[in-house]
């Protein structure tokens, strides 16, 4: 179900803790929470729905992708450039990096490791940013 967006920077700022199993429907929420913002927003994490739990959802192309506990477990090719935030005002400078291995739990709480580049590995840097408590 679509939650709404918080703008809590004293919130937002805190770490996410661990998902456990038990924490399905907060992905769910997440991802139906990011399909309904589609025009506005290509990533979100938990705690931008009020949820201090260390989930992100995304695009992957056209489809929208949810990781739980995800870890970039490597990342090479780093480059500048300015992000927005839906829960932050205004654009702002950052480093990102175009190749990343994520470790992650995909739905059904099976253990995944995979690469991504591009876009997409600058949403998951974003968001897994989130989850650790960092603003852009």
């Amino acid at each position: 179900m679509q939650q709404e967006i918080i703008h809590d920077v004293m919130f937002l700022s805190k770490k996410s803790v661990p998902a456990q199993k038990s924490d399905i429907k907060i992905a769910e929420d997440l991802r139906d929470t990011l399909i309904a913002n589609r025009g506005i927003a290509i990533g979100l994490a938990a705690n931008m729905i009020g949820k201090s739990k260390r989930i992100i959802a995304f695009y992957a192309g056209m489809l929208p992708m949810v990781m739980l506990n995800p870890t970039i477990i490597e990342k090479s090719d780093d480059y500048d450039v300015e992000e927005g935030c839906l829960s932050l005002a205004g654009m702002r400078k950052t480093k990102r990096y175009n190749n990343i291995v994520v470790e992650y739990r995909d739905l059904d709480f099976n253990k995944k490791t995979q690469e991504f580049t591009g876009l997409i590995a600058e949403t998951i840097q974003h968001e897994v940013d989130h989850c650790n408590g960092i603003l852009i």
